[in-house]
């Protein structure tokens, strides 16, 4: 008998601990997107979507990240993650250089515009971050809770296919 099997109803499912759980932890992530990500597209005027990706090629370095190294790690499709590129350069914030390791690839890296938003958007970000997603929690809890978080992230990740 499988986890679950003792569901029989409409009601039984929506009151499920772990369906709660699941449901308050994607409540939780969506609210704080908007109070987060709000917060960087008035200030900074982009989306929270592409200061994430600025940070992930930030990460990668001067060397600069593939394109599907970027849409591996937000989950995009390459046609998604193109097309916010596309964006993304046109605003200045990012140019494509030839990948020397693959002769039809391109690899994206940060302009010093794009460098510079980063780094003031994080700074608002980090405060927020604090506010909205530390505070409210036990302070004994906060480093176990985040170390959850990395777990959670890591193992789904894993889970996922890779793109081709």
């Amino acid at each position: 008998m499988g986890e679950g099997a003792g569901i029989g109803s409409a009601q039984e499912a929506a009151n499920d601990e772990l369906v709660l759980a699941f449901g308050r932890l994607q409540g939780a992530a969506g609210r704080l997107e908007y109070l987060l990500g709000g917060a960087i597209e008035e200030e900074f005027g982009i989306s929270h979507l592409m200061y994430e990706v600025l940070l992930i090629v930030g990460r990668a370095g001067g060397a600069g990240m593939s394109m599907r190294a970027i849409a591996q790690e937000r989950v995009l499709t390459t046609g998604g993650m193109t097309r916010l590129v596309d964006r993304m350069e046109v605003a200045g914030l990012v140019v494509r250089a030839d990948d020397p390791a693959d002769r039809r690839g391109k690899l994206v890296r940060l302009t010093a515009r794009g460098e510079d938003i980063v780094v003031r958007a994080s700074r608002l970000h980090v405060e927020n971050i604090r506010r909205h997603f530390l505070a409210p929690l036990p302070e004994e809890a906060r480093e176990q809770f985040m170390e959850c978080l990395r777990i959670l992230s890591h193992s789904a990740r894993d889970a996922l296919p890779r793109l081709r």
